[in-house]
């Protein structure tokens, strides 16, 4: 099991190669607020835990067992963060939540929360009404 900051990585690894086509340890460095060395060095040891293809002065890419890691935090990330806004916290807030609470939250947690969001997406009134209640 990766641990909660190599799930960390995996997730900006993800978010980069998304919107770049590929990821450089510059390109992570900024995103996670770290520095060169920091990502070096996880790389290493995520190339190691076979969760990632890493050259040494290039890019890195995921592999399929890392990309799925990735793509499941990201997942949890992207239902908990919804959550939070339909609380009515706000988006900043309620992503730096979700960053903390993605790695420990436990799967039937996660499946209620995700079931109750879509309950919410199909009842607008239901919604609305649940709005206005947290919004007194």
């Amino acid at each position: 099991m990766p641990t909660h900051r190599e799930e960390d990585y995996l997730e900006a690894i993800l978010h980069i190669v998304r919107r770049k086509g590929y990821a450089r340890v510059g390109d992570v460095a900024k995103h996670l607020d770290c520095s060169a060395a920091t990502v070096t060095e996880m790389f290493g040891r995520l190339s190691r835990n076979g969760l990632v293809n890493y050259e040494k002065y290039g890019g890195v890419t995921l592999t399929d067992r890392g990309k799925k890691v990735g793509e499941d935090v990201d997942r949890r990330h992207g239902i908990i963060k919804e959550f939070f806004m339909m609380l009515g916290v706000g988006e900043e807030i309620a992503d730096m939540d979700a960053c903390e609470v993605e790695h420990s939250i436990h799967p039937e947690t996660l499946q209620r929360l995700s079931r109750f969001l879509q309950i919410m997406e199909e009842d607008d009134g239901l919604r609305k009404h649940v709005k206005d209640r947290m919004d007194r």
